[in-house]
């Protein structure tokens, strides 16, 4: 499955896979973060190894989750001046009879407050429901993260429910509650 020419845009933004051409910006917005605003954001963060070469396989690696329909990430641009403000992926859970993936999203927390986050997964799941043809799409979200609570109830999706010790983080196996939204 190629995504690569995938693209969605709304008024503000374009959402589409990440170009070599992108490194300046991309590194650019991941330089300028704000120190840590809670427990799920990580702030600042060291790109000292996040060299030209580095980035031109980490595109490639995107290319190669995308042909294998294993996952597929897009990178989140303001429609004006092209600056990046994040990311929203797709990870393959199942497909035969159920076409299920897994969304996560993230925004450079420069960028906060300003709607990007509903804008930009609003348009990721057009192309995962249109262009890739998922059915089902769940975010999976710790129990005291509520500003991403807030952005999954904002595009549409719905609390279905916790389940306990799902994701090995921060030293231990920690609950997560699952929201989900289908295909119209």
């Amino acid at each position: 499955m190629n995504t690569f020419n995938y693209v969605a845009e709304s008024e503000r933004l374009v959402v589409r896979p990440l170009k070599e051409e992108d490194y300046k910006n991309w590194l650019n917005e991941f330089n300028n973060r704000l120190p840590s605003q809670h427990r799920h954001d990580k702030g600042k963060i060291d790109m000292s190894e996040c060299t030209e070469e580095w980035f031109t396989n980490l595109v490639k690696k995107h290319q190669e989750l995308a042909l294998t329909d294993t996952a597929h990430v897009f990178g989140v641009f303001r429609k004006d001046n092209g600056t990046h403000l994040g990311m929203v992926d797709f990870s393959t859970l199942a497909r035969d009879d159920f076409q299920w993936a897994r969304i996560g999203y993230t925004i450079h927390n420069q960028h906060w407050r300003k709607g990007y986050g509903k804008e930009a997964v609003r348009e990721a799941l057009n192309i995962a429901f249109k262009d890739l043809k998922f059915h089902r799409i769940e975010a999976h979200i710790n129990v005291d993260n509520t500003p991403s609570m807030n952005l999954a109830e904002s595009v549409g999706m719905k609390f279905e429910c916790k389940r306990k010790g799902f994701i090995f983080e921060f030293g231990e196996w920690t609950d997560n509650l699952v929201y989900y939204i289908n295909a119209k």
